[in-house]
């Protein structure tokens, strides 16, 4: 069993891991181009690459996030990256 934050904690684990990371889990729940600073690949931590298929002027609404080392690829639908890795997908 997990152990329960006390007051002033987060249940958050990415809280703290990088000063970015906290503020824009908390702002920006889509994704947005300023978030490619921040990704990397789930399976190999290689350098994603950003292909978008319909976008409006805050967002990206699809497209795809390929790795450049291992050459897997990660959907965007409805503005939210799938970062599982293959084996966990549906």
């Amino acid at each position: 069993m997990g152990v329960l934050p006390t007051h002033g904690e987060s249940t958050e684990p990415w809280m703290g891991i990088h000063p970015r990371i906290t503020k824009i889990r908390r702002s920006e729940r889509q994704m947005k181009k300023d978030l490619m600073d921040i990704l990397a690949c789930p399976v190999c931590k290689g350098t994603l690459q950003l292909a978008v298929t319909k976008e409006d002027d805050r967002e990206i609404i699809e497209g795809t996030l390929t790795c450049e080392a291992c050459i897997e690829t990660y959907p965007i639908e409805d503005t939210i990256p799938n970062l599982l890795p293959p084996a966990l997908r549906d």
